[in-house]
């Protein structure tokens, strides 16, 4: 019997699986082109864009009517102007040294987008919670926007240059350090983390503070059932219950702005329903639509088409979802488009990919102008910073915690051993992002500056609301 012939086919070469220590090392070598102590300092380039002239361009496809909100609220102090202003720093943060690495990023992570939430098992956990601006970018840029907010807090809260200049810092070592915990864990440890309420509670530096937190998490949890929402937004037209108005914060649009209402919205919601996991179709099917009026939320979002939707599984069975316009993210002429054809798309895997838990019925759609949105549900035991009265001891907890979350959502995308390796193990880094935080908090004042001004010229329009 003749003999096999033996198989010929080359065999797939294996790809080598570097260590954590050899990752650790190629991201220190990372620091021969890009030095730790180049990325502090900040001065504005020669032709830095005028900041009022980005803002104004930012309201293209805006409603018309709630520009001036926006610019109201962002008029009342530098630290709201910040939180509106995310278009001019992602401008600003193209120009500043990167190491070249590139995660999922958050593209607006002042320290007022983060706080609590509850995960579909309904345990609160702590987490990035505000992701509009998602995209694949330099790692270094969510971490500037962050200790530059803790900052312009601290300036808000009239604490002393030393103590600002304490948190920031804090804030990047907190980073580091935990970034070099993530770097040795596996890499589904990384991923089962989360940040529990009860790891935040017992961070407080103080009984009165953790006192304050656990009955702030309490009301939360109390108000945000839907049942206890909807007497505050809804009442029953006869049979049909109804969105309240209450103009100009909550009113129902035109058939212009949301086309659609005669069919009830029902090819925009049938293209939502397929963005959900098939087990949570099932669970959404049990409700019907009953209406939907516009919603003003927040700063940056203000004359976006953010709308809540009021859905009833039975008389004393709502459920309310939040539906929000989703724009290209401010990072993308500067890290690149997103793969994804729907921004409302975009958001959701970014979020998805970021977040250690998010909502269940989270999904996207697009409506028939052509608008993008991503849906969630609204208010499901969401808790956010309330700064005003703290000391630098809250403010640099709270900077700690976030920055925590900051490394762990960035870990999940990125290579946290070359992070790591760049970053170090002294405060070099730490030092060089704090030296950024507060020259950029110098330039967001000088913003802040030309932008009331521009207002008082009656360049722009600010409505100031009743309070």
């Amino acid at each position: 019997m003749a003999p096999q012939k033996k198989n010929n086919v080359p065999r797939p070469r294996e790809a080598k699986v570097l260590s954590a220590d050899e990752r650790r090392a190629q991201g220190k070598a990372l620091r021969d082109a890009v030095p730790r102590e180049t990325q502090g300092g900040w001065k504005p380039p020669r032709k830095r864009r005028d900041p009022v002239e980005i803002l104004t361009e930012s309201n293209k496809g805006r409603l018309p009517d709630l520009v001036p909100i926006r610019f109201g609220r962002m008029s009342q102090s530098p630290f709201a102007f910040y939180r509106g202003a995310a278009a001019i720093m992602a401008a600003d943060l193209a120009g500043t040294p990167s190491s070249g690495l590139r995660v999922q990023a958050c593209g607006d992570a002042h320290l007022m987008n983060f706080g609590g939430f509850a995960t579909p098992e309904r345990q609160v956990i702590f987490d990035i919670n505000d992701l509009d601006e998602t995209l694949p970018a330099p790692w270094e840029w969510d971490l500037k926007r962050l200790t530059a907010s803790l900052v312009i807090a601290a300036r808000h809260l009239e604490l002393s240059e030393t103590e600002a200049a304490r948190v920031a810092t804090a804030t990047a070592r907190a980073y580091r350090e935990h970034m070099a915990d993530y770097s040795s864990m596996r890499a589904l440890d990384v991923w089962y983390d989360r940040i529990t309420a009860e790891q935040v509670l017992a961070a407080f530096p103080s009984e009165k503070g953790r006192t304050v937190a656990a009955k702030r998490l309490q009301k939360a949890r109390e108000s945000s059932a839907s049942e206890a929402i909807f007497p505050k937004l809804a009442e029953y037209d006869g049979a049909t219950p109804r969105i309240k108005d209450n103009p100009p914060l909550i009113f129902h649009p035109s058939a212009e702005d949301a086309p659609g209402a005669a069919s009830q919205y029902s090819e925009a919601l049938a293209a939502y329903r397929e963005s959900l996991p098939e087990h949570i179709r099932v669970l959404f099917d049990r409700f019907h639509f009953c209406d939907l009026a516009v919603k003003v939320v927040g700063v940056g979002s203000v004359g976006t088409l953010c709308l809540v939707g009021l859905f009833m599984a039975a008389d004393n069975d709502p459920l309310f979802l939040q539906i929000k316009e989703a724009r290209a993210s401010v990072l993308e002429p500067y890290a690149g488009r997103s793969l994804h054809k729907n921004h409302g798309q975009r958001v959701v895997a970014g979020q998805r990919l970021m977040q250690s838990a998010s909502d269940m019925f989270l999904g996207w759609t697009e409506g028939r102008n052509g608008r993008h949105f991503y849906i969630r549900q609204l208010r499901d035991v969401k808790i956010s910073a309330v700064i005003e009265g703290w000391d630098v001891e809250l403010l640099q907890g709270y900077g700690r915690q976030c920055a925590r979350a900051l490394a762990r959502a960035h870990a999940r995308s990125g290579d946290a051993a070359l992070m790591a390796g760049y970053m170090g193990s002294n405060p070099i880094f730490d030092e060089a992002i704090c030296e950024f935080a507060v020259e950029y908090a110098d330039q967001n004042k000088r913003d802040y500056r030309d932008f009331v001004n521009a207002i008082r010229e009656g360049r722009i329009e600010a409505t100031i609301e009743n309070a």
